[in-house]
């Protein structure tokens, strides 16, 4: 897959709903540490 990124690259800009139906940006934590990102590709389908 070409559109992976390697580790310890910059991430591309996004945002994203939470669960309290508020947008989240990336961009949001940018002074924080360090931030993990965590995707379930399968999480609620039926795949």
């Amino acid at each position: 897959m070409s559109n992976m990124l390697k580790v310890g690259s910059i991430a591309p800009k996004f945002e994203l709903p939470g669960t309290d139906d508020k947008a989240h940006k990336l961009t949001d934590f940018r002074s924080k540490k360090s931030v993990v990102l965590v995707f379930y590709p399968k999480d609620n389908t039926s795949g």
